[in-house]
């Protein structure tokens, strides 16, 4: 009985062995000749290729540790169509989710989006423009494309709010998709869709630009399933990072990232970068690109014949003559003078004293506050300013914006420095011994030295209600802001000794920032020649008050009444304070004060103009605004008149406190009126500085090297 259960048992084992092997063999001939010649071409497909990878960039912090902005994980969608059979019909399939998940993709194709189709040449930007004439004399397709000088006419007309008629753009689109071989049966906006695409592929091919095209950023989850459901060749998903913004403040100062444009990219192929990198475009985000930037990785990938990557994840290339691992290295941290709670206590004063201003012409504002001490910008605001978190959709708006917000105020814009000038014609007169101290000089009301040019003092009124300063000393002229006063100073030391000690000052110089900014210039002979006009000799003294030709930053004023307040060390402004490596555990770079220039003011000479500037606060027309405030503030007001028919530029200048002085501030309001009417802003400013505590709620990053 035994016997016969291990015969049987004997049989069923060999019984399924069998069956097995009949399995392998099944398989072995489907491998070998039912699919055998489809995996051969698979196999022969496999593509190796060498990827580079982008290191995460740094981050960029204020003063006291607070992250401004940083990174997260993004998913972007790029093409290839060398893996697609059917371009149109995969492209197609791929716009039809876009739409289901209410997705945009990159389209820069100067032609609207729907019928009636017209060349959108007013919105486009000029490079848009540009590549679109030069993809199509490549492809050798111009039927229904104006002429260049009327896609220029139109964009000029847009920019000076002219009207324009729009050309039709039918016949081009329609000269477009007969070149891509796109069914022109399908719905209009379909068409114009598929279009744009492959326009968008086709600048890239025929190197009308070199950035690589990404054809949806930052896509949702939601999106990516539906792709992957659809099983699209060559359409990829990418793990990337994107730049979040930890902070509503600062857009003009932070700036923004974007791709390499066609016109940089001779400078950033120099220094090693790949075609398709992220840079920094403006702010803080370009001058220290060096530093956020780190080291991109290269790495071995593997795809199949549907552009799928099937290997390679950390397959890193290893430099054959180092040995070294080629991973990406992260950018390093940039740590800014910047104190962000400053930054926003400063653009909400802007924001709310403009508003209560009773003037109406009002157009734009600036404020800087700088530390006395080393040349650090504390804060800088532009008026308006804008959301660098919506930058992208609101593009257009923005710049059509006739307040323009994109400007940087602070350092790209100058104005005539009015009345906050004569300090440097003070400090000019004294120093030269042109006045002393305790020199009076009285008042008339005109100025009479000239017998056909007596400008005015702003006090003096006409016959039955004559009333002046009086006999001044340079304080009380400072105080009272005295016309007169520095008229004669002014005229007395001469145009060419008051231009040497406003460069002195650094106004109408470069300020050091590491930012873009304008220069500006002094009033005077060369740049009155320089614009074809004749110079006199009375043109000095408007100069020596501020109301000539002068124009300057907000930025450079600002620096200007630091250099007074330290005693006249004239420092280099500054944004960084110090670079972190990536993991904050080390210093890579601490920024040291750069001196640009030493005033030898003597003590008395500057403690009569400093005085003068303290009893504005104290007994002058600001006085209101400071009494209560907890320290003393050595302040100047200006206005500047632009146009007969507007209101003037308002201007505010103060450093504190008066002894032992920390930060100095400079405000200009467009058209804002009397300078006077700015010091509620600056004492907004000021109270937040010096009560709130600025700076208390320092952050320790986590592995910060303490010290």
């Amino acid at each position: 009985m035994d016997g016969k259960q291990f015969h049987w048992r004997v049989r069923g084992i060999a019984g399924v062995l069998f069956l097995i092997l009949l399995l392998f063999v099944w398989v072995l001939y489907d491998l070998q000749y039912v699919h055998g010649a489809d995996y051969l071409a698979q196999s022969r497909r496999k593509i190796a290729k060498t990827e580079t990878v982008e290191a995460s960039r740094g981050d960029i912090l204020d003063r006291y540790g607070r992250v401004l902005v940083t990174n997260r994980e993004s998913y972007n969608v790029s093409l290839d169509t060398s893996f697609m059979e059917d371009v149109n019909g995969t492209l197609g399939r791929l716009l039809d989710i876009c739409r289901t998940e209410e997705v945009s993709w990159a389209d820069t194709l100067p032609i609207s989006e729907d019928a009636p189709f017209v060349f959108t040449f007013d919105t486009a930007s000029s490079s848009a423009v540009s590549n679109l004439y030069a993809l199509a004399e490549s492809i050798k397709k111009t039927s229904g494309l104006p002429d260049r000088t009327e896609a220029d006419a139109i964009r000029s007309a847009a920019q000076a709010g002219e009207s324009y008629s729009s050309p039709s753009a039918a016949a081009f689109l329609e000269a477009l998709a007969e070149y891509y071989q796109i069914d022109p049966l399908l719905p209009d906006s379909e068409l114009r869709a598929l279009v744009g695409v492959r326009y968008e592929l086709s600048l890239r091919s025929r190197e009308v630009t070199y950035n690589a095209y990404v054809f949806a950023q930052d896509v949702e989850i939601s999106f990516i399933v539906k792709v992957k459901e659809a099983d699209l060749p060559g359409v990829n998903i990418d793990v990337t990072t994107a730049r979040e913004y930890k902070t509503a403040y600062a857009a003009h100062l932070l700036g923004r990232v974007g791709p390499i444009y066609s016109d940089e990219w001779s400078v950033y192929q120099e220094l090693g970068y790949a075609y398709n990198a992220i840079v920094g475009k403006e702010g803080v985000e370009l001058a220290f690109e060096s530093y956020l930037h780190g080291t991109p990785g290269k790495r071995n990938i593997e795809t199949n014949d549907q552009g799928k990557v099937v290997s390679g994840d950390d397959n890193w290339v290893v430099d054959q003559t180092t040995g070294e691992v080629l991973a990406p290295d992260p950018g390093d941290n940039a740590i800014l003078t910047l104190d962000i709670k400053l930054q926003e206590a400063v653009e909400r004063a802007l924001a709310t004293g403009i508003g209560g201003l009773k003037s109406e012409d009002t157009q734009g504002a600036a404020a800087v506050v700088i530390d006395v001490r080393d040349g650090g910008v504390l804060a800088m605001a532009s008026y308006p300013t804008f959301d660098l978190t919506t930058y992208t959709q609101n593009y257009n708006d923005l710049l059509a914006d006739p307040l323009e917000p994109l400007k940087n105020r602070a350092i790209r814009e100058v104005y005539p420095p009015g009345s906050t000038f004569k300090m440097v014609t003070a400090i000019g007169g004294l120093e030269e011994g042109i006045i002393e101290p305790d020199t009076e000089i009285r008042d008339t009301g005109r100025y009479l030295y000239y017998d056909d040019y007596r400008p005015q003092c702003w006090i003096y009124r006409d016959s039955g209600g004559l009333r002046t300063h009086g006999l001044e000393d340079v304080s009380g002229a400072i105080k009272d802001s005295c016309n007169v006063f520095f008229f004669d100073v002014g005229r007395r030391l001469g145009i060419s000794l008051l231009e040497q000690y406003t460069a002195m000052f650094g106004l109408g110089q470069p300020t050091g920032i590491e930012l873009s900014e304008a220069t500006g210039w002094m009033d005077g002979p060369e740049y009155t020649e320089s614009q074809g006009q004749t110079w006199y000799e009375g043109n000095t003294l408007p100069a020596a008050i501020g109301q000539g030709n002068s124009r300057f930053t907000p930025l450079q004023l600002a620096n200007y009444v630091a250099t007074l307040a330290n005693g006249g060390t004239h420092y280099s402004a500054h944004l960084l304070k110090e670079v972190k490596s990536s993991d904050f555990s080390q210093v890579v770079e601490r920024y040291e004060p750069q001196v640009l220039n030493q005033l030898d003011i003597e003590p008395e000479n500057l403690a009569a103009v400093t005085e003068g500037m303290l009893r504005v606060t104290t007994e002058g027309s600001a006085k209101t605004y400071f009494k209560d405030l907890g320290v003393q503030v050595a302040a100047k007001t200006g206005s500047a008149q632009v146009s007969s028919a507007t209101e003037s530029n308002a201007l505010f200048v103060a450093f504190a406190p008066y002894e032992n002085p920390e930060i100095a501030l400079a405000i200009v309001v467009e058209k804002g009126g009397s300078g006077s009417t700015l010091a509620n802003i600056a004492a907004e400013i000021l109270e937040y500085y010096f009560s709130a505590g600025s700076g208390m709620e320092t952050v320790t990053t986590e592995n910060t090297l303490l010290r």
